[in-house]
């Protein structure tokens, strides 16, 4: 098997981990894509969720930001250890997400909660895919 590098890092350390690898990068291509939808249309969105626009812009330059420290990541040699970072922290944003939309801490209307619950059940089924890479590499 030939192995990509950049630098002394591998692309690609062994078929096990590619299942990971590409959850990790689905993930990234996902929250960076809909973030840049989010940061451009956000004073169309404003209205429609209940959030200001400035919070719309926030979130999706955040989703952006986080998409793109993702992307890098997911080529490291350990990605295992990634893997199981990004796992935990894709299950505690779904956990607290879901907190803030069941005690109605933001004036989301109902478009807006629509969304956030689309965004926790996308949030979760990478969580599932990349459980699913990280114990493949047990």
């Amino acid at each position: 098997m030939t192995a990509f590098t950049t630098g002394t890092v591998p692309v690609s350390s062994g078929a096990d981990d590619q299942l990971l690898r590409f959850a990790l990068r689905a993930d990234a291509t996902l929250c960076a894509g809909l973030g840049l939808f989010i940061a451009m249309a956000a004073d169309a969105l404003a209205p429609l969720t209940g959030l200001t626009a400035t919070a719309e812009w926030l979130f999706g330059a955040a989703l952006v930001g986080y998409g793109a420290v993702l992307y890098t990541v997911a080529r490291v040699r350990a990605v295992r250890r990634v893997g199981q970072a990004v796992l935990a922290g894709n299950v505690t944003f779904a956990g607290a997400a879901a907190l803030v939309l069941g005690a109605g801490w933001l004036p989301l209307t109902g478009f807006g909660v629509a969304v956030a619950v689309v965004f926790v059940a996308l949030t979760l089924g990478f969580a599932g895919l990349q459980y699913l890479g990280v114990r493949r590499l047990a």
